[in-house]
């Protein structure tokens, strides 16, 4: 068995076999052979091996004829590494004595040797690795017929093994058979994170180089509370599993009594719930998880999607849909926060030259560069918002200058929507994301100027702890409770109060239940958060009074370090809900 160690992004636990998607993106279909079928499955291997053997003969002649021996000697190594004795031997041995299908006998072997390779050090014999994962390539194409496998041709449950997966191709998860997935790459609160706990499945990411070495078809456990893969799990490790999946099974079933009560303390103190959603079809979860409303639309979905850019119809017809099933509930828009880790394909030429990312062009700053862009979505949503209680949210907001230049094109909108005599709403309110430290410095000023502020946590921790969120090397960097950020966000909670400004956290801090018995004492009466967190959240806002919530507010804040934050916080939690210790 072995253990890897990456981080949690996405609760639960899921057992399945690895559908691996490296280099190759193949499916191995099944793991084992009938007995009876052994040798007729060392002849298809055989044939298949014939094959792949032919084909690079064919091509180390092309190549020699073209360019010259020195190039065709790549495909004499290649051949020779085929033919050798040792890889058939061995195959062959996991055929017959393992009944291991020929796919995964190939696939178990030559990962295996790769892995050693890539694990001694030396560059050179690293880079062999990829010359290994080339002849697995061309040996599945033959035993698979060149069947390539698509993630939305699934026909079995999986549990996703990739390097790294973009925020296109999780959005397009197909829930009904990929029963979780965890990535080498990738941090806490990236956009790939996000989409995984919308779309409520178990996710892990941030593994490190680890997938050399895993097979197609072998048994993984991915668990999504504590950041661990199991690949080739024993007994002991699959009956844990069983039993922590009977006991989450009993806790989500008393959570859903909870759906339908008030998120009110135990001295009738009413803090409002709402849903975080990527995508239009997330809102009838938020609803039936007792949502009061969405907090935070993020709208990127319809630029990551597809080829082309959205239409003014297209964001009409997908925020309409939200606000018709929100009825009378409040439904912040968020415009569009692309750029960083999410540029969509149709975009890509906008960002050129952008060498850092993260501090270049991206959220408000592209919309405003992009006033084409902007104005299509803001005309749709001072459209669909004349059908509901729609907000309007600015994102990464840094300077005055950013929102009035934002606020002066809204205002430019409208007036063009009455000049045509389209319906619109005219007094919808306008708010800001508080993600960067100079918003939070100018709160004060901004508050005067605002309707709202949502606290976006993800960038705030990112921004002013100078640590990227998606760098494993850095990852353990990245806490929500360092000492910085709780005074951040008292001070935004402050400000707002002394104008008469509501505050809402959404970024991943609100979704996390041992951080709600701070934020309700820091003063925070709203929070928005993922569906499935929902009824976690107002099992531990039923749990405490306000001034126990003020008391743990005002001992964190005393603390020095994010680590003894965060265990402080965790020890509270297990005081208050036990059972939401995982």
């Amino acid at each position: 068995m072995q253990v890897r160690n990456g981080i949690a992004v996405s609760p639960g636990v899921a057992v399945g076999p690895a559908l691996v998607l490296g280099s190759e993106n193949f499916r191995i279909p099944r793991k084992y052979v009938a007995q009876d079928a052994v040798e007729v499955e060392v002849a298809r291997f055989r044939n298949a091996l014939d094959q792949v053997c032919q084909e690079i003969e064919e091509n180390e002649s092309l190549v020699a004829d073209k360019l010259g021996s020195q190039y065709a000697a790549i495909f004499s190594a290649h051949l020779q590494m085929a033919r050798d004795p040792k890889l058939t031997g061995e195959v062959e041995r996991l055929i017959r004595e393992r009944s291991f299908s020929p796919e995964y006998a190939v696939s178990r072997y030559l990962r295996q040797h790769a892995e050693q390779l890539q694990n001694l050090g030396n560059p050179y014999l690293a880079e062999r690795a990829l010359d290994i994962f080339d002849l697995e390539k061309r040996l599945l194409q033959r035993l698979l017929g060149e069947s390539r496998e698509e993630l939305s041709n699934l026909t079995a449950p999986v549990i996703i093994l990739a390097h790294d997966l973009t925020p296109g191709e999780t959005a397009r998860l197909n829930t009904d058979f990929v029963q979780g997935f965890a990535t080498e790459s990738g941090g806490h609160t990236s956009h790939t994170a996000i989409l995984a706990g919308a779309l409520g499945i178990p996710a892990v990411v941030g593994l490190g180089r680890c997938l050399a070495g895993v097979s197609g078809g072998q048994t993984v456990i991915l668990d999504g509370d504590h950041g661990q893969v199991l690949i080739d799990p024993d007994e002991a490790s699959l009956e844990n599993f069983r039993t922590s999946e009977a006991q989450n099974l009993k806790i989500r079933e008393r959570l859903q009594s909870l759906e339908d009560v008030q998120a009110d303390t135990q001295d009738g103190v009413h803090i409002h719930i709402y849903g975080n959603i990527e995508f239009p079809s997330e809102v009838e979860q938020c609803i039936k998880r007792g949502a009061e409303g969405i907090g935070l639309y993020r709208t990127e979905f319809l630029y990551l999607g597809g080829n082309a850019e959205p239409t003014e119809d297209d964001h009409y017809q997908a925020y309409c849909r939200v606000i018709e099933a929100c009825g009378n509930r409040p439904v912040v828009i968020r415009t569009m926060d692309i750029g960083a880790d999410k540029v969509p394909k149709q975009l890509k030429d906008r960002f050129d030259g952008n060498q850092n990312p993260m501090l270049g062009l991206r959220s408000i700053r592209l919309s405003l560069q992009n006033t084409s862009l902007f104005r299509i979505q803001l005309r749709a949503i001072l459209r669909a918002a004349a059908k509901g209680n729609v907000q309007i949210m600015f994102p990464l907001v840094a300077s005055l200058l950013e929102f009035r230049q934002a606020k002066m094109i809204l205002m430019d909108v409208m007036e063009d929507l009455e000049d045509e005599g389209v319906e619109y709403c005219s007094d919808l309110p306008v708010g800001m994301m508080v993600e960067v430290p100079s918003a939070v410095i100018l709160a004060e000023e901004f508050a005067r100027e605002v309707d709202f502020f949502s606290i976006g946590t993800n960038d705030l921790i990112q921004y002013t702890l100078a640590v990227d969120r998606s760098d494993p090397a850095v990852a353990s960097l990245y806490r929500a409770g360092d000492p910085s950020i709780l005074r951040l966000i008292r001070t935004v909670v402050e400000a707002a109060a002394r104008h008469d400004r509501p505050v809402t956290v959404c970024g991943q801090m609100s979704s996390d239940v041992r951080f709600v018995p701070l934020l309700v004492g820091l003063g925070l009466r709203h929070l928005s958060a993922t569906p499935q967190s929902l009824p976690r959240l107002k099992e531990v806002i039923r749990n405490i009074s306000i001034p126990e919530a003020e008391r743990i507010a005002e001992h964190a804040c005393s603390l020095d370090l994010a680590r003894d934050v965060e265990h402080y916080l965790l020890g509270e939690l297990g005081r208050l809900c036990p059972d939401l210790i995982v």
